[in-house]
């Protein structure tokens, strides 16, 4: 199998994408987001006792005993910076910090989901397109567009239909940027940090909405011809 032509290096940051085989949806139901953002928070860390599917059959105690020692250790694989799930598709912005991180954590989370989604739908064989996608991102200037982007990717692709509802889209990060979700484990500040304040983030977010609508819509039309 050939290598990947971008090197996956400790200490930088990369967006990381895949969608469906065939374009096929990935995430179908609430149930579908939840454990996908569930087995991503699991996986992060460098050192899981179990597979993410043995862990859900343990009982509450045992597995908040587990969680509590991972959250006290915080030994990542890598720092997640943002995401965003989409029905078929999803974007990551990660930081690796262990060698070889981001493809252990790509690796356990697509294997993991899998494994669950082939076995809710009663279905075989490979989810997502082969090999996820990764760029590195090299300037902060690079980050800021790129978290944006990602984050009007529910609006842009008509997911949601108003700046209000993608406020409330807890699929993505935009909520935990916002400081309107109860999920927080996004290291958010390497982005917020080059902002005033939280405001100044969204309205950098929404100022560039309708523009990557159009690009969206103009983009489709022509994958259409």
């Amino acid at each position: 199998m050939p290598g990947r032509k971008v090197a996956l290096v400790n200490n930088q940051i990369y967006h990381v994408l895949n969608r469906g085989a065939a374009l096929q949806p990935t995430f179908k139901t609430k149930r579908d987001f939840q454990r996908t953002i569930e087995t991503t928070k699991y996986y992060q860390n460098k050192k899981p006792p179990l597979r993410y599917a043995q862990f859900m059959a343990l009982l509450i105690e045992r597995r908040k005993e587990i969680l509590e020692k991972l959250a006290k250790e915080k030994q990542f694989l890598v720092e997640i910076i943002a995401y965003c799930l989409m029905p078929n598709h999803f974007h990551f912005i990660l930081k690796q910090i262990e060698k070889g991180g981001i493809s252990k954590f790509m690796g356990d989370f697509s294997n993991s989901y899998t494994r669950y989604f082939n076995v809710k739908n009663k279905r075989n064989g490979s989810l997502f397109q082969g090999k996820f996608k990764a760029i590195r991102v090299e300037t902060d200037e690079q980050l800021i567009h790129l978290s944006r982007y990602i984050h009007l990717n529910p609006y842009s692709s008509y997911v949601v239909k108003t700046l209000k509802e993608l406020e409330k889209y807890f699929y993505s990060s935009f909520p935990e940027y916002l400081g309107k979700s109860e999920v927080a484990f996004c290291n958010k500040e390497i982005v917020l940090d080059q902002f005033e304040n939280l405001e100044s983030y969204k309205k950098f977010v929404f100022n560039q909405a309708d523009y990557q609508r159009e690009l969206q819509k103009i983009k489709h039309l022509t994958l259409e011809k």
